[in-house]
């Protein structure tokens, strides 16, 4: 049985990590030092906010540690890096800051929000009513003339920026004054785009008006799988005294340790990390829609973030691009977003997201079969597998 075990995940790596292009915009891959901390003793470890445990003076002192980076490099008054996922981040802020029968407003997965957010979800689990912003799908983004009038109408208790599908800044700032004056609390969920949040290239919503950022590590931000939340005093106060212990008791400090490695390595890094992801996004876009792929928003420049999103009408066409991609070795979602995290990671330009727009257009609009594309795709992705904008 364990060479079962060891067998697939051994075929799984040789296929996903040396074979494929990864274009999922929810990946990333971490350095070998964040890696290795994953393994480290403090997987097997405890610690307690009321000293239960003996033994762990060293754990506080690594999660201090990451705390005081996390401040740092997201210049906020206050960090958590307890929450297991971006998910539990989220639900940490809707129970803190809501009551049952409140209303909050948020992105609509119908346009690319995070269902987790919104209906049945995590909201109907809390008793909360759910509302859309009024939302352009030819810019992209939040209408906020019209957004405004909404929050001014409806008066949510928690008005939330940040979607699953976002390819350019949102209007925090404009928007979190109206907010202030229903005395809604403002919150931005950067699990897409907090590695660029971080690197200074996409915006800063705490300093728009934001009062918590929160989010999941591992998607732009190129650390362990998992979640943080980051805010103003008044707010990160609320989350340290609810955290525990109703949402998170182990808060598995392998994980922080390797987050709090993540977080140095950003904040020595991410801004040239983030800068090269946006030029690749915009790159694959611009060579895509040369192809005639339906990359959205030509007119402002495609992508000011990780991701590019090919509009084919939905997940019935998207998942039969996905598959055939897929079978190029080339690894999109159904929605056809594709994200460009991980590639700049192993240290691919613009150059290289030129050729892979050909090994899709070869794959999609040459319909050559996916079998002839794979093993060029491989041999580029073989190409590149050193970790790059880390200390190693």
């Amino acid at each position: 049985m364990m060479n079962e075990v060891l067998d697939l995940v051994r075929r799984h790596e040789q296929w996903r990590v040396r074979g494929c292009i990864n274009l999922i915009p929810s990946e990333n891959v971490m350095s070998p030092e964040v890696r290795s901390l994953l393994s480290s003793d403090l997987g097997h470890r405890y610690t307690s906010r009321e000293e239960f445990y003996m033994g762990t003076r060293l754990t506080d002192e690594i999660e201090e540690y990451g705390e005081k980076l996390a401040k740092d490099v997201f210049r906020s008054d206050t960090a958590d890096l307890r929450p297991l996922s971006g998910h539990i981040a989220d639900m940490i802020i809707l129970a803190n800051f809501t009551k049952p029968k409140d209303t909050i407003l948020c992105v609509s997965p119908d346009d690319g929000g995070y269902p987790g957010i919104w209906g049945q979800a995590l909201p109907g689990y809390l008793r909360l009513r759910t509302i859309g912003f009024p939302f352009s799908k030819e810019m992209m983004n939040v209408k906020t003339g019209e957004a405004a009038d909404l929050i001014m109408k409806e008066k949510p208790k928690l008005v939330i920026f940040g979607a699953s599908l976002i390819l350019f800044p949102h209007p925090v700032e404009e928007l979190a004054k109206v907010a202030r004056e229903v005395d809604a609390h403002v919150g931005y969920d950067g699990s897409h785009v907090l590695g660029l949040i971080a690197g200074g290239e996409f915006q800063n919503p705490l300093q728009e008006g934001a009062s918590a950022l929160f989010g999941s590590t591992h998607k732009s931000f190129f650390g362990p799988q998992g979640g943080i939340i980051l805010a103003d005093k008044e707010h990160g106060e609320v989350v340290r005294r609810g955290v525990y212990p109703a949402f998170v008791d182990n808060a598995h400090w392998n994980r922080i340790a390797a987050l709090s490695l993540a977080l140095a390595e950003m904040k020595e890094y991410g801004k040239r990390y983030a800068t090269q992801v946006v030029r690749n996004a915009q790159a694959l876009a611009k060579a895509l829609a040369e192809y005639g792929f339906p990359a959205t928003c030509p007119n402002l420049g495609y992508t000011k973030s990780h991701q590019v999103f090919l509009d084919y009408g939905g997940y019935k066409q998207g998942r039969i691009i996905a598959r055939k991609l897929e079978g190029a070795n080339i690894i999109a979602d159904c929605g056809v977003r594709l994200g460009v995290c991980e590639t700049t990671r192993k240290g691919m330009k613009e150059n290289e997201m030129e050729r892979i727009a050909e090994f899709m257009k070869r794959v999609i609009v040459d319909r050559e079969a996916p079998d002839q594309v794979k093993e060029d795709a491989a041999k580029l992705a073989g190409e590149y597998q050193e970790i790059e904008y880390c200390f190693s």
